[in-house]
């Protein structure tokens, strides 16, 4: 598979064959015997070119040596610490070569958001103030809007009491506008 691998493109057996020759005297009924095994796993594809094979490699080194550790790393009872035990064997920049496949996985790192008033981000919402008893809490299907388009005043509230002076409902004062009309007066009922 070395060879297949670094050469990138498909090989026939007396390619490797030749290639091996130059390290140590291999027969040619080994080498074919080896490439076939790796089809047989579907480590490599074959294609027939006259009366010989080229093969070609299914996957890269890279995702092969992936599925090596995949499949060990599945057989094991406890998977965190099987990891934290190869993180500590590893050398600095193996070390180094895992946190930058990670930040590739995870992508880059999201922009901080702008800073702005004292101690930005530091601000907590207020907590929520439970409804009366008996009444509908805030969201529960009450039919009320909720959050800054709700108005001041809600089912749960009553309505803050008129400012001296004002007219009382149903009347206008001298020179004010009508009052908007009432979800009610709005179908024309009234």
């Amino acid at each position: 598979m070395t060879r297949v691998w670094k050469w990138n493109r498909p090989v026939t057996v007396r390619e490797v064959l030749e290639d091996l020759k130059l390290e140590r005297s291999i027969a040619y009924t080994t080498v074919m015997t080896v490439m076939d095994n790796l089809h047989q796993k579907g480590w490599v594809r074959r294609e027939s070119e006259g009366r010989a094979y080229r093969y070609e490699a299914v996957s890269t080194r890279d995702a092969y040596a992936a599925s090596l550790m995949n499949e060990d790393w599945g057989r094991s009872d406890n998977r965190a610490a099987a990891l934290v035990a190869f993180f500590r064997m590893m050398s600095a920049d193996q070390q180094e070569a895992l946190r930058d496949a990670v930040r590739m996985v995870q992508g880059p790192d999201p922009a901080p958001e702008p800073a702005t008033g004292p101690r930005a981000g530091t601000e907590t919402p207020p907590p929520a103030t439970p409804a009366p008893s008996g009444a509908p809490a805030a969201g529960t299907g009450s039919g009320e809007p909720v959050g800054p388009e709700a108005p001041a005043h809600g089912p749960t509230e009553p309505a803050p009491p008129e400012a001296p002076g004002s007219a009382s409902p149903g009347t206008s004062a001298p020179g004010a506008a009508p009052p908007a009309p009432g979800p009610a007066e709005e179908d024309g009922e009234r």
